[in-house]
């Protein structure tokens, strides 16, 4: 099976993440198909919303770092594809809805906060897990975060990396909806059917002129955690964290 599944019905474009075994992280292949299927709804007249979801039980757990080698793996190529992925969710002219089934963590809490419309079912959560590997937010997380729930809980989600749940996203203003598990198909179902027989030409400016409104710190968000990142991975500390992280024990942090 592809780690990306693409299916269309009736103007509804829906791209699933599908690596269930490795609660959907990000592969290459993935990351590229994903941003490949997003930059081509700018020139298709058939297709009026995109859902984004998950297969299994999480939606996306951020990028690959499994494996004894994942810090030689991880580099800045990694970074450029989390910018281009969120980037065409923003651009994108059609609505993206983001269907959130489970965890969203990493780079897959940042294309789930840059859809236009974030559903999340009762059983999911938000994390920002960067700092557990040390590193920092990137996927323009640092810039999404902050505009949705302000910067106390956005420096509180990147700092402590600590999951927000479901109900508590939807208090601090970071998803659209809740909906329990048993009703979440349905209800993401008829959300995307509502939105493809909307007016395309107003959502597309409607969601342009919001976007500026809030989101204008994104690109430059973007190359300042480029440049961050870039310096971390540098790093003995973002190594110790890899290496914690596939062993499966607490990284010990030394500031080098």
């Amino acid at each position: 099976m592809p780690d990306l599944l693409s299916s269309e019905a009736d103007g509804v474009l829906t791209l699933t993440f599908n690596r269930p075994a490795s609660f959907n992280a990000m592969t290459d292949e993935m990351s590229d198909g994903f941003a490949s299927a997003m930059e081509s709804c700018a020139g298709r007249d058939d297709v009026r919303v995109v859902v984004v979801t998950g297969a299994g039980d999480a939606f996306n757990a951020g990028a690959d770092i499994s494996g004894a080698d994942a810090h030689e793996r991880f580099d800045v190529r990694a970074l450029d594809r989390a910018n281009r992925m969120v980037r065409a969710v923003v651009s994108c002219p059609v609505p993206v809805v983001a269907a959130v089934n489970g965890i969203a963590a990493g780079v897959g809490c940042s294309i789930a906060l840059a859809a236009d419309l974030t559903v999340a079912s009762s059983s999911a959560s938000f994390l920002l897990a960067f700092a557990r590997v040390g590193l920092m937010p990137d996927g323009g997380a640092t810039a999404l975060v902050a505009a949705s729930v302000g910067r106390a809980r956005a420096m509180r989600m990147a700092l402590l990396a600590e999951p927000l749940s479901a109900a508590d996203a939807l208090a601090a203003g970071l998803v659209a909806d809740v909906v329990e598990p048993d009703s979440f198909d349905a209800s993401v179902e008829r959300l995307a059917r509502r939105l493809a027989s909307g007016p395309p030409l107003a959502f597309a400016a409607t969601k342009k002129a919001i976007n500026a409104a809030t989101l204008l710190p994104l690109e430059d968000a973007l190359e300042r955690e480029r440049t961050g990142q870039t310096v971390l991975l540098r790093t003995a500390d973002v190594a110790e964290g890899m290496r914690a992280f596939s062993e499966r024990r607490r990284p010990v942090f030394r500031g080098e």
